[in-house]
């Protein structure tokens, strides 16, 4: 049975997907896509116009499900909601090494990245209607966002075995006592930071003294 358009491109999509996350973002070639899709290198450009377009829709097929997930998750309380979001930034960039990387790449855009960003950008206007935020809201959502990508950066650059969230638990209370009002320190905030090596503090204090 021949497929339709919108078949046939959703399993470009998703075998490009499984190539990413099996071999890494230098396997995503247009070639080595279309063989394991079963097609070949031409027909891709039916569906794509290049490389960077069948990028964003790999991203988009994966981060959709993430985004869904951030935005169905608010609550009554929205710091606890930037807190969730963060969680799921941690671990959907622990999850998908290869596509995390891509999403970060300094001056590529992606919609799903963008995506993303509206959602941080909305929890954040959410928190400023509280009264609650101590600096702008385009500043504390520069904070929150460099913040969690510098933190999924840090971890991946170490061995899996040596991924330990303090430093993420960490980083997310010190962002929320520079970007807060009246927000009192968890009890465990102190054993957290103490776990950070004198470097990780240092760079910590560098990010968050940058107004």
């Amino acid at each position: 049975m021949t497929k339709s358009r919108s078949e046939t491109r959703a399993h470009i999509v998703e075998t490009a997907a499984r190539l990413l996350d099996d071999e890494g973002a230098a396997a995503l070639t247009i070639r080595a896509v279309a063989h394991a899709a079963g097609l070949q290198a031409p027909a891709l450009y039916r569906f794509f116009e290049d490389k960077d377009a069948l990028l964003d829709a790999v991203a988009e097929h994966v981060f959709t499900a993430y985004v869904t997930g951030k935005t169905a998750a608010d609550g009554g309380d929205p710091v606890a909601d930037l807190r969730a979001g963060w969680d799921a930034h941690i671990g959907f960039g622990l999850a998908n090494t290869a596509l995390f990387g891509l999403l970060v790449t300094p001056g590529r855009t992606s919609p799903a990245a963008e995506a993303g960003l509206a959602v941080l950008r909305a929890r954040v206007h959410r928190i400023a209607e509280t009264g609650r935020l101590r600096v702008p809201e385009p500043l504390a959502v520069e904070l929150v966002h460099a913040a969690g990508t510098g933190a999924v950066l840090t971890l991946l650059a170490r061995p899996p075995q040596d991924r330990g969230l303090g430093l993420a638990e960490a980083m997310f209370e010190a962002v929320l006592g520079r970007i807060l009002t009246d927000a009192p320190a968890p009890p465990d905030a102190s054993p957290e930071l103490a776990k950070l090596t004198g470097a990780e503090r240092a760079l910590l204090a560098e990010w968050l003294d940058r107004d």
